[in-house]
């Protein structure tokens, strides 16, 4: 029933062309950048403290980029020296690679001077600030060759962005965009699993100046809150900003302090945005809406409210297949979801939206939305035996789990629901009160166990978990991951009626976060699959 609609990638060819944009003042931006002219930039925006060793000579020497990782300097960059684990051996290691200046803050300034004496140095006064507009600043302000889609929210973004990126390269995929996510980073020149939604403002530039290397017409990003609130995208000029909901996560001592620091944050994305695209449907939405006029056109879109210039009737799902009409100012007509929940009608209106915004109308929206596959996000996994089901997400909040369990519970009735999840360490520790309490609502059995513990032990966090599950509901906790799958395939097979597996929070990654380290992991989706192969073989009986 399912294996015809896992992995069709087929979308049309779409012939789309890049927003030009006018050169800015040359105080502001060049092709042709030098350390004067960096130090002018950090003048002329208040950031600049002091510099060191910038001689007429040394001032003339060409800046072709910027970076924050010594491990990877490129000659003709400047370093920036940052982060609260800085040693000043990292400087060392950069300007032996080429780096022909550094970038610091004024705390570290008189250590790194003895550290480098003679070394092109400029010194902020907010280095974030600085780091982010240097870095367009060194490689040429790419943002003005490409057009550049902004999405945030709570929930939702990784999904929209593949499902733009699907309608804009068509059938030759990462021909015409780049993508930033959460999910890979792709810029037309490199390509590889992310490590934050939105990359450092030195990375981010680096890959849109590669995206216009490259050719591509287009970059679709994800952009966090904490991108917003430390001015990872400073400076960048984004064509469409898309605000797809607002919810209470991301709480903490290392994110946010609380919800209103969280939620302002994500208003920040208007400041920098041409045209708002934003959901009627969301929390909050008089204050979105409110700052989405700092934008020059506001365009909304709703799967509830005939009133929003985007919007859906229509609405029917069952077993892993949504359609919908959508309406829009130019155009209505039918669209098919290639993949599960009903809450993805959102972020197809979201995405539909976007696309009204850039001209694309429904002969090249209808067939690749009907294709659009997310990695580890609402990916349908069959089984030889139709007995059981897999359902890979990243759902990993209240909010996202608010929308995940009502949606399964609609779309496969008669199904038991056996969910696989944990809470991570270090951050967002309300999840674990949370999210126990949400599935139980729905789900027949719940697994708890590790998901991204970093430095807290995994038992203690499955513990608060437990001790949360509301009364009466059926859970066991198994630490190990894979077992805890397993462990969900046997339950499968031997209860009563068809079952649906839902493997939450990890989604497509393969790397969990365990102490301060990234290892390697196998995805849910790979030892789900080896899972019911192993079932199937200790059990011959069971028809093929």
């Amino acid at each position: 029933m399912f294996g015809t609609i896992l992995k069709s990638r087929v979308c049309q060819r779409t012939e789309y062309r890049p927003t030009v944009h006018s050169a800015p003042p040359a105080i502001l931006g060049a092709m042709n950048t030098t350390l004067a002219s960096l130090a002018r930039l950090l003048d002329h925006e208040g950031l600049l403290a002091t510099t060191a060793n910038i001689t007429a000579e040394k001032g003339a020497t060409p800046v072709t980029g910027v970076d924050c990782d010594s491990r990877v300097v490129v000659p003709s960059h400047v370093f920036v020296c940052k982060g609260a684990a800085f040693k000043p051996a990292y400087l060392t290691s950069a300007l032996e690679k080429g780096a022909v200046a550094y970038l610091c803050d004024e705390d570290r300034a008189a250590e790194l001077a003895d550290v480098a004496p003679g070394t092109p140095a400029l010194i902020a006064t907010d280095l974030r600030r600085a780091m982010a507009l240097a870095s367009a600043e060194a490689f040429g302000h790419p943002d003005h060759d490409l057009t550049v889609v902004g999405i945030t929210g709570t929930k939702g973004k990784s999904t929209v962005s593949y499902m733009l990126r699907a309608i804009l390269d068509g059938d030759e995929p990462y021909a015409h965009t780049g993508v930033l996510g959460s999910i890979e980073t792709c810029d037309g020149i490199e390509r590889e699993e992310s490590h934050n939604t939105t990359p450092e403002s030195p990375d981010l530039w680096r890959h849109l100046a590669n995206a216009r290397k490259a050719g591509l017409a287009y970059m679709d990003m994800e952009v966090s809150s904490q991108a917003l609130k430390y001015d990872r995208v400073l400076g960048l000029d984004l064509a469409v900003a898309c605000f797809l909901n607002i919810g209470r996560d991301h709480i903490s001592p290392v994110e946010h302090p609380n919800f209103e620091d969280y939620f302002q944050s994500k208003l920040r994305i208007f400041d920098q945005a041409r045209v708002a695209v934003v959901n009627l449907d969301s929390d909050e939405i008089e204050t979105i809406l409110e700052h989405s006029r700092r934008c020059e056109r506001v365009v909304t879109f709703s799967a509830k409210d005939s009133s929003a210039d985007v919007w859906a009737s229509d609405i029917e799902s069952a077993y892993g297949m949504v359609s919908f009409t959508a309406h829009t100012p130019s155009w209505e007509g039918p669209i098919c979801l290639g993949m599960p929940g009903l809450f993805n009608v959102d972020n197809a209106l979201a995405t539909i939206a976007i696309c009204e915004v850039l001209g694309i109308g429904h002969e090249k929206i209808a067939e690749p939305l009907s294709h659009a596959r997310v990695p580890g996000r609402m990916e349908l996994l069959p089984s030889p035996d139709p007995k059981v089901v897999a359902l890979v997400d990243y759902a990993h909040n209240k909010l996202s789990y608010q929308r995940f369990f009502p949606s399964v519970k609609e779309e496969f009735p008669g199904y038991r629901i056996i969910a696989v999840f944990g809470a991570p360490g270090g951050k967002a520790y309300e999840r674990r009160r949370e999210l126990p309490e949400e599935a139980a609502k729905y789900a027949d059995y719940l697994i708890y166990t590790e998901e991204d513990p970093a430095n807290d032990p995994v038992e203690e966090i499955c513990q608060q978990m437990a001790d949360a599950t509301p009364e009466g509901a059926a859970y066991e906790v198994i630490l190990d991951r894979e077992e805890a799958i397993r462990r969900a395939v046997q339950l499968g097979y031997e209860g009563e009626g068809p079952a649906i597996l839902c493997l939450l929070a990890k989604g497509d990654e393969t790397r969990q976060h365990e102490g301060n380290e990234f290892v390697p992991c196998r995805t849910d989706g790979d030892i789900y699959e080896e899972a019911v192969r192993n079932w199937h073989a200790a059990h011959p009986g069971v028809a093929e």
